[in-house]
């Protein structure tokens, strides 16, 4: 199997160059002054263990690769990009006939739950990933991945429900790489439990901070009891801290060294990308909550706060857990 990373920045580029350095085919999917970086100088991926250049093909778009019927894309790009993404490769034709979106498996590594959906209106066959794995673009051509001695733990499964052979060996290969690659029947509900942590990468952008300040551990924790107040009304199962734990154990520890940054959203924004993706993780909090009935004010602020950070170009970071916290009891006053 050879396995296309369509976005190979923080997540992508772990996975790609981890596969690559246990000897599996792949090619990287990049654009701008990250492909040709790439391209020049390879990717460098940083590891607990070190560093290492891994040289592999990179092309910057779908009609610089030939699709062969062994092929497994892995979306890997924010999920506010994945239509696009999505657009610009289900059409494209593979090796013996058909298209990639008749033929040829899609796994979408992302935050959030609406990437799996919006697949499974190009793609016949897609594959959901609960993505536990610290990792940081540092620049152009250079990932960094701070767990060990596992990189990172990834739950995979047919979406919407179900396991399969294709599941299977995309494991055995990531188990390679390393990683935990557990084949589950449920994973959505493994990416509904991660979707109540993500709930603190607005905070996290914003603020600069999350764990070890009380501030922002309280307005993590309103968010998610919220959260799951609304998982309650819409009637979703999400994994249970202690099924967490159990699985994850002290399999990835976070090692201290450059490889540990802070997280996707907090990334964007002190990149200036002009997006982030609270629009679905705070956001589908909120989205649920008006189809059920529920309040969601935590969220709402969190989500408004992270998006006018985006759109105004604003630091990340500059904005305190005090003054947020201010923010959303003023919402919460407002809703009573």
């Amino acid at each position: 199997m050879r396995y296309i990373i369509i976005g190979a920045g923080a997540v992508g580029g772990a996975v790609g160059g981890r596969l690559a350095g246990a000897g599996v085919d792949v090619v990287l999917v990049a654009r701008g002054a990250h492909y040709e970086a790439l391209r020049e100088g390879g990717l460098r991926l940083t590891t607990p263990d070190g560093t290492r250049t891994h040289r592999v093909p990179v092309v910057s778009g779908p009609e610089e690769v030939g699709l062969r019927a062994d092929d497994v894309l892995f979306l890997a790009v924010k999920i506010q990009d994945s239509v696009a993404a999505l657009d610009a490769w289900s059409g494209r034709p593979v090796e013996g006939g058909g298209t990639a979106g008749e033929r040829l498996p899609l796994v979408c590594a992302q935050n959030g739950v609406e990437g799996e959906r919006l697949a499974l209106r190009r793609f016949d066959r897609v594959y959901g990933m609960c993505v536990w794995l610290p990792a940081t673009f540092l620049e152009p051509g250079r990932v960094a991945a701070a767990g060990a001695p596992l990189t990172g733990i990834l739950h995979l499964g047919r979406y919407p429900g179900g396991t399969d052979e294709t599941a299977r060996r995309i494991a055995r290969d990531l188990e390679k790489a390393p990683f935990a690659a557990p084949v589950v029947p449920d994973v959505m509900r493994w990416k509904y439990a991660k979707l109540l942590a993500n709930t603190a990468n607005a905070i996290e952008a914003v603020c600069g901070v999350w764990r070890g300040d009380a501030v922002a551990e309280s307005l993590h924790r309103r968010a998610t009891d919220e959260a799951r107040r609304v998982y309650a009304a819409a009637g979703i199962d999400a994994v249970s801290p202690e099924e967490q734990r159990e699985v994850r154990g002290d399999r990835v520890a976070f090692v201290s060294n450059e490889a540990r940054g802070l997280g996707s959203s907090w990334q964007s924004l002190s990149r200036g990308t002009g997006s982030v993706e609270v629009d679905y993780l705070n956001g589908e909090i909120s989205l649920l909550g008006k189809l059920h009935g529920v309040p969601t004010p935590v969220n709402d602020v969190l989500m408004r706060t992270t998006d006018a950070f985006a759109r105004e170009g604003r630091e990340a970071g500059s904005t305190t857990p005090a003054e947020l916290a201010l923010l959303v009891d003023g919402a919460e006053r407002r809703q009573d």
